[in-house]
């Protein structure tokens, strides 16, 4: 059946439009280039930092952070279109200059891109 129809063919009626607060905001997408954030005012005046772009990475190796910079994306399991076209998204294998890492947090929640390393790259 189509989406909001009964199964007689009738339609579903919304019994309310969705609330301000309800309402999700645009999907942001972080390519892989010059670092660029932008601040986000959320509910209360609270501010967030999210990025748009990011060339830089933290790569957790033996429990030390190191910053290095962002070669490429290998691979996304989520979404292979997203690895051809350098989009950063939690769990994306990215190419660094320490090796393969694991993107760990969300860079389109955070103004930040965090990884560690990936197993068979620590031995």
């Amino acid at each position: 059946m189509k989406k909001g129809k009964k199964s007689s063919g009738g339609r579903y009626k919304k019994s309310r439009k969705k609330k301000l607060y309800e309402l999700g905001r645009q999907t942001r997408v972080v390519k892989l280039g010059e670092k660029k954030t932008k601040v986000i005012r959320g509910r209360g005046g609270d501010k967030k930092i999210v990025s748009l772009s990011q060339k830089e990475v933290n790569v957790m190796v033996k429990g030390k952070a190191k910053k290095t910079l962002i070669k490429t994306v290998v691979e996304t399991p989520s979404n292979r279109f997203l690895a051809r076209q350098n989009i950063l998204v939690k769990g994306a294998i990215i190419e660094t200059g320490l090796g393969r890492a694991r993107i760990t947090n969300r860079p389109s929640q955070e103004g930040i891109v965090q990884a560690e390393i990936l197993a068979e790259e620590k031995q």
